[in-house]
């Protein structure tokens, strides 16, 4: 089965993967969604993750900050299509994928079709180069993610320069031609921003200067990879749209703030 997210014909998805724990896959998807909603363009956080780690940052989020659209992944109901429960709103255009830890190989061909982009933390470590070229030939071999479209990205997380295990991390991913995207510091910003529902690209740029150099490449790789049109072989098989008048409680609404215009044209309040 191939998780299929309906929305807008332009909706963008990112897939945030790596069935080891502790690689920082959470803290990536939430930056990521933070920097869709610093520059102001609609965007979800679609969290599979049982620990509810991206959920409950949306919650924490201040109303100050830019609204970021949640759905509950992890949750399943009876009474309703999967597809309708992961539905988008109509005025979303990128939905950041929060997979869930220690991912069977068979589910990575669930949530790779259909990505625009797919982005694999990786610590520095001999265990986790160990477990991403695992990873790596799964994603190449079984989810078929193609090398030439340029779609699979390694994110160097919590990275110490000039240390051995960094080098033998680009030395490894060097040898089996898959580009490492972005170096994310070891930084105590994102214990800060986790707490805070904020993201690195929302703080004052004063504290954040030397993170965000590292989200330069990062995002240059991202944005080109969101400009190319999918190939046939990227679609995704279609799942059975939803039924009318069904309801999810799947899907957690959790703007903290409406722009002023549509809470004039709707009379909602969030």
């Amino acid at each position: 089965m191939t998780l299929n997210i309906p929305g807008h014909r332009e909706l963008r998805k990112i897939v945030i993967l790596n069935p080891k724990g502790g690689s920082g896959k959470t803290t990536l998807a939430m930056n990521l969604a933070g920097y869709f909603a610093s520059l102001g363009r609609p965007a979800a956080l679609m969290d599979f993750d049982p620990q509810a780690s991206s959920i409950r940052w949306l919650k924490k989020r201040p109303p100050t900050q830019t609204a970021i659209y949640g759905v509950a992944a992890f949750e399943k109901k009876t009474n309703m299509t999967r597809s309708f429960q992961l539905r988008m709103p109509p005025d979303i255009r990128y939905c950041v994928v929060d997979t869930p830890a220690a991912m069977t190989t068979a589910q990575l061909t669930e949530f790779t079709p259909g990505a625009h982009a797919i982005l694999v933390p990786v610590l520095p470590s001999a265990i986790d180069i160990h477990a991403a070229s695992r990873l790596i030939a799964d994603l190449l071999l079984v989810a078929k993610v193609s090398q030439r479209m340029g779609r699979l990205g390694i994110v160097a997380n919590r990275v110490r320069e000039n240390t051995l295990g960094f080098r033998k991390l680009t030395a490894f991913l060097d040898r089996v031609q898959i580009p490492i995207v972005g170096a994310l510091r070891d930084s105590q910003n994102y214990v800060h921003t986790a707490d805070e529902g904020s993201s690195i690209h929302e703080m004052h740029p004063s504290r954040t200067k030397k993170d965000l150099a590292g989200w330069l490449p990062l995002t240059s790789w991202l944005e080109l990879r969101l400009n190319t049109p999918l190939t046939d072989s990227d679609v995704p098989r279609l799942c059975d749209a939803p039924k009318p008048g069904e309801a999810s409680s799947d899907v957690v609404y959790l703007h903290t703030r409406v722009p002023r215009r549509d809470a004039q044209s709707t009379g909602s309040k969030f």
